[in-house]
């Protein structure tokens, strides 16, 4: 992909991608000048998408798009009360590199309230609404760019078909729901270099993960042969490990069930009050399955908690993944894995387990010897480095890099990279800049997608990079599907040139399975991938 091609092509034709040039009349005062704004619609603006819409409202939000009504109206009442109320404390900012400091100097960061409250006041009452994403690519005429935070299962299919049409995109993590989709995006975005995409895993934006390859770069802890990543999703954000529910009976209500937290209980309980029943009226319950398999409505899918269930989500690994195996991923330049093996918690091949462990083999790469990295979810965890002492491993998630010289830690998002010993940190110093920064870091991801749009810079996490990061985090999956209809065994050997298991899993049962069968899916009528 050429990059110049990304910075410079707005500044050459405007209509190579499209670009709508908006009257100031239409924006309002205090916006950018009308050649600098980008004209942006959100599909899935009911949950993530409403937040990375709101730090995209120094543009022109021109549509949003929904299969839940109620949804985008708690949204937009959030949006509106958040506008009239005074600012909350600033969040705390951690130390800086001399790197991001200077690339913060280069501009001011959004002012995210003011940005709010011209919205609520001024295009919010002009704001077009769709439930259906066809009928929004096919009637906004005006829209330059989407957002796609729907649920992950459609990913694909719309990020596709907005590209298709010129449309700058930017999708939130995981990019897509399988391999061979992944193989799609990264296709396409390749044979379209004048479209801009982004996937919204914002610590690849953040100080810290850039720090922290650079001390990987620098060799500050030497040859790196093993990584562990860790997070503590699901347990508690939403169920995993629980059986298909039985049809809802309109007069009985919703069978009662258990799940593996208090937590995760409450939850269940709280979407089983609120929407025990036939589908609402204010949910297009086809628009949600949209490609994905045929499967009755019950509140225990929708909102949120589709994300455990192997129809719409991946998992804890689809959740997070992107946040973590990213860092190692790229300071390691770890390319695709050779050997992938999952083990879990019972599966039942519908909802993800409440816990598992996925072990990783990479190949060398050239002077880089060969990594095992080891993900770990639902409360399991890592062995402790010694050099910790007394602390605790961090409850959220985080990575462990085991090197020859010393050892690296990074939080969640790459953030805090620490090496240990502390003495080694403390020696070390801060390391020699290798990475570009982007301004402001993650709290602008997405401006710095409408950056590269508009030709001010280079984007952070393009579908070439994110997609393949993506195989990695999906290959887990496959490996736990496949260990699934043969209990005992779910290593496979990845063929990644022809994206291909070369493989079968004969389990003790005497079940022989072909793992290539999880690379990929068919599409529910008229969805298709192509």
């Amino acid at each position: 992909m050429s990059q110049v091609s990304r910075r410079t092509f707005l500044t050459s034709t405007a209509a190579g991608a499209g670009l709508t040039i908006v009257p100031r009349r239409v924006l309002g005062r205090g916006f950018q000048a009308p050649s600098d704004t980008v004209n942006i619609a959100t599909v899935g603006f009911g949950g993530m998408g409403g937040g990375n819409t709101r730090r995209l409202m120094s543009q022109h939000i021109v549509a949003i798009c929904d299969v839940d009504d109620v949804l985008v109206d708690a949204q937009l009442k959030r949006m509106v009360e958040d506008a009239a109320a005074a600012p909350g404390p600033a969040p705390r900012v951690p130390a800086l590199s001399k790197a991001q400091a200077a690339a913060n100097a280069r501009r001011a960061p959004l002012d995210n309230t003011a940005t709010l409250r011209r919205f609520t006041s001024e295009q919010l009452p002009r704001l077009k609404r769709y439930r259906d994403y066809r009928e929004l690519l096919d009637k906004q005429k005006d829209l330059d760019a989407i957002v796609v935070a729907t649920p992950d299962h459609m990913h694909a299919l719309i990020a596709l078909a907005a590209m298709d049409l010129g449309k700058h995109v930017y999708v939130q993590k995981p990019l897509c729901w399988s391999v061979e989709e992944a193989r799609a995006l990264a296709k396409k975005a390749t044979a379209m270099p004048r479209v801009v995409t982004q996937m919204g895993n914002q610590g690849h934006s953040s100080d810290g993960s850039r720090t922290g390859y650079e001390y990987i770069r620098g060799g500050a802890i030497g040859d790196v042969r093993e990584v562990h990543v860790w997070t503590n999703r699901p347990y508690g954000y939403w169920p995993q490990g629980i059986p298909r529910p039985a049809p809802i009976q309109p007069e009985t209500g919703p069978r009662p069930l258990r799940y593996p937290s208090a937590r995760a209980t409450a939850l269940m309980a709280d979407a089983l009050s609120r929407e025990a029943g036939p589908v609402p009226s204010t949910l297009s319950w086809d628009l949600f399955l949209g490609g994905a398999p045929a499967v009755e409505y019950n509140p225990l899918y929708h909102p949120r908690n589709w994300r455990g269930w192997v129809d719409w989500g991946q998992g804890a690994i689809g959740d997070m993944g992107a946040h973590l195996i990213d860092h190692p991923f790229r300071s390691l330049d770890l390319g695709m894995p050779t050997v992938i093996e999952t083990v879990s918690t019972p599966f039942n091949g519908a909802c993800y387990p409440t816990a598992t462990m996925t072990h990783y083999q990479f190949a060398a790469r050239g002077s880089m010897p060969a990594v095992k990295l080891t993900w770990y979810d639902g409360g399991l965890t890592p062995p402790r480095p010694e050099e910790l002492g007394d602390e605790m491993l961090n409850g959220e998630g985080g990575i462990i890099y085991v090197g020859t010289k010393g050892k690296m830690i990074q939080l969640t998002y790459g953030h805090e990279p620490r090496l240990l010993p502390k003495s080694l940190h403390e020696q070390a110093g801060e390391p020699k800049a290798l990475l570009p920064r982007i301004a402001h870091g993650q709290d602008e991801h997405e401006m710095n997608w409408v950056e590269a749009i508009r030709g001010k810079a280079t984007i952070s996490c393009p579908f070439e990079y994110a997609a393949r990061l993506t195989e990695v985090m999906l290959l887990g999956v496959v490996s736990l599907r496949a260990g699934q209809k043969t209990p005992g065994d779910s290593k496979i050997h990845y063929d990644a040139a022809n994206m291909r298991v070369t493989n079968t899993i004969k389990g003790p049962n005497g079940i022989v399975t072909d793992p290539n069968e999880f690379l990929r899916r068919d599409y529910r009528a008229p969805w298709t991938l192509t």
